[in-house]
């Protein structure tokens, strides 16, 4: 039985897509003979707490804390609401006010790579000792925040120990990072420390093949892609809603927003009195001003429901609910790597899903190989509107079902296989 450790910084009670990995991995690596110990921050500034997601941490799993000292406290004082869309991740907007702009410079230039970089070092310090003690023999990071990377890379440098960088995200090629208004030294700064992350770690983690092509013309250090996933312990059951909703859960920010789709049901409702009558739009999670507008702008507010988070057993009952589950990406050459966690559990939902995203989209050939939906791009309006209208007139029948195959490769229980075998060195 081997012992690894995992560095996170998102962990119960924070809420949100990017603890759910970790926590899931967690629970299941026991089953193939790794022991997981946690390393994560004491009074984290967790932009979405979901306190039910402490249930779900194993009862007997060792954890280690350490204080953090985070900047987005003391810029709270100035602005709480703006403070808290920063470290949400949320910093796309076409008209960023100045104290924005303020924060995002500071952002990018002084917290390199990140606000959590005051972490690094106590915590190499710290580990050295809890590694030796708990006689680990792996070392596992995972960002964003990729600060973790780098205690990763620092305890690597003292120990020797065999340590696994894990990318949910990339780090310079993800598409915030332009919005950072990087200095010339700050750009090459951040390159500097993702390409020591990438050649030092023993074995990278990704959880796309675009972002493992990127990163192969950086390292030669073996890359395993290992996507997210979904459970498959789900019992809350669920009620199929009565109206034709499409829902949308999870963060759906400006760039995201998909207008053709508004334009699309916005048509329909002229076009047909009864989808005009049965049509429902659920959006949960945070939801950008430019997107409620758009919606607006079509027509469509009086069939719009916003909720903005849910406990994640509550998103996944709201899933299984949905008739149609709505998956959104920005048009862009940078985003075809993009692959949202909540793809995983749309799947597993057995709902049909609906994306739209860009040309060359990773997902639109999972979703294809599995048969859980149908892809579209921003240019293909009419074939869109003749599938939702597909759908509709199946929903009316009472026969819109998703006949999806082979979606059990992303359980978490087959991710975690993988998992496993890269902490005990074999290459998949």
């Amino acid at each position: 039985m081997k012992k690894a450790l995992i560095v996170t910084y998102y962990w119960p009670p924070a809420g949100g897509p990017g603890v759910q990995r970790w926590l899931k991995f967690s629970t299941y690596l026991p089953e193939y003979q790794v022991t997981p110990v946690l390393y994560i921050p004491e009074d984290a500034h967790y932009p979405i707490i979901d306190e039910s997601l402490l249930k779900e941490v194993p009862k007997d799993i060792r954890i280690y804390r350490k204080p953090i000292r985070e900047p987005y406290k003391w810029a709270s004082f100035l602005s709480k609401k703006k403070t808290k869309r920063i470290s949400s991740g949320i910093i796309t907007t076409r008209s960023p006010s100045f104290i924005e702009k303020l924060f995002l410079w500071i952002r990018g230039n002084l917290f390199i790579p990140d606000a959590r970089k005051y972490w690094v070092k106590p915590s190499v310090a710290f580990l050295t000792d809890i590694l030796k003690k708990e006689g680990i023999d792996t070392i596992i990071s995972t960002g964003p925040p990729h600060s973790m990377h780098l205690i990763g890379l620092g305890v690597k440098q003292q120990l020797g120990i065999r340590w696994i960088a894990d990318f949910r995200d990339p780090w310079t090629s993800i598409g915030y990072h332009k919005e950072l208004r990087l200095t010339k030294k700050a750009a090459r700064r951040h390159k500097e420390l993702e390409r020591s992350v990438l050649t030092s770690a023993d074995a990278i983690l990704v959880t796309s093949h675009t972002t493992k092509k990127e990163f192969e013309g950086i390292t030669t250090k073996p890359i395993a892609v290992i996507t997210n996933g979904f459970d498959t312990t789900y019992s809350g059951g669920a009620i199929l809603d009565e109206h034709f909703s499409i829902a949308h859960i999870g963060s759906l920010l400006t760039d995201r927003n998909p207008e053709l789709l508004w334009e699309v049901l916005s048509e329909l409702i002229k076009e047909d009195a009864g989808f005009k009558e049965l049509l429902k739009i659920n959006l949960i999670g945070v939801v950008s001003q430019a997107v409620l507008s758009s919606i607006e702008t079509y027509g469509l507010k009086t069939h719009l429901m916003v909720t903005e988070y849910l406990p994640h057993q509550e998103a996944m009952k709201a899933q299984r609910r949905s008739q149609v589950l709505l998956l959104a990406e920005i048009d862009s050459t940078e985003t075809t790597g993009i692959i949202p966690g909540e793809l995983f559990e749309y799947m597993a939902a057995r709902r049909p899903i609906l994306a739209i995203g860009p040309k060359g989209w990773e997902v639109a050939g999972m979703i294809r190989q599995t048969k859980s939906g149908a892809v579209f791009h921003p240019d293909e309006k009419q074939e869109l509107k003749s599938t939702i209208f597909k759908w509709y007139t199946l929903f009316r029948k009472g026969k819109l079902v998703v006949e999806s195959d082979e979606i059990m490769q992303y359980s978490r229980q087959e991710l975690t296989k993988k998992v496993a075998a890269q902490v005990y060195g074999d290459r998949i």
